[in-house]
């Protein structure tokens, strides 16, 4: 096990790339499911509720928050309290500028509110709650623990040609239906996945 950790350093600069390509799609996709189901649960259970703003599912503060644990916490990963602590704090303040941010730049838009959110205790002007950042610190563990040991195995296994071709392919996919709601579909007045996606009936979560 010392061995390998060891080895973590040793992939060249296209290798480490494509592990946090590969990060990136996988956190993502888990910050998508986990709020698919939390919001069916805060809904009452009647109905799941699309979140994010892609056709593909995939929330892009989890997988920017994913990398900015990585850096500030991995080279301690030998002890697990500090980067739980690290991340709960890190990822509270990034979520906190990202809620705020939106809310300034696009006129009270809010893709989140914990006012209207179930066990939403530590509540600040509904941006960050206790409850979310918990998890976050929690989910910390997972990934310095699970998924970048999963990442850097893989690397380790299979041919860095294969490795780099699946990771940088499914990144890809990820990132041009991010950029393409995001950016793209606003420029040249394309119909973005969520106008799509209401005419088709998908529930999505409204906030006040």
């Amino acid at each position: 096990m010392k061995n390998e950790k060891r080895d973590d350093y040793k992939f060249d600069k296209i290798t480490m790339l494509g592990i946090f390509a590969l990060v990136i799609v996988i956190t993502g996709i888990f910050g998508f499911l986990y709020e698919y189901i939390f919001y069916y649960f805060n809904g009452g259970m009647k109905g799941f509720y699309w979140r994010g703003g892609n056709f593909l599912p995939w929330i892009n503060i989890y997988a920017t928050g994913s990398l900015m644990i990585y850096f500030l916490t991995y080279h301690r990963r030998h002890n697990p309290i500090f980067v739980f602590l690290v991340s709960f704090i890190s990822c509270g303040i990034l979520e906190y500028i990202s809620g705020l941010g939106m809310y300034i730049i696009g006129n009270g838009l809010r893709c989140w509110d914990y006012n209207q959110e179930i066990l939403n205790f530590g509540n600040i002007n509904g941006f960050v709650c206790l409850r979310s950042v918990s998890f976050f610190g929690l989910s910390s563990l997972l990934l310095i623990y699970g998924i970048f040991p999963l990442c850097f195995h893989l690397a380790r296994k299979m041919d860095k040609k294969t490795f780099l071709t699946i990771s940088f392919t499914l990144c890809s996919i990820i990132l041009f239906d991010e950029f393409y709601n995001l950016l793209f579909a606003r420029i040249l007045s394309l119909p973005r996945a969520t106008a799509i996606y209401k005419k088709l009936g998908v529930h999505f979560v409204h906030f006040k």
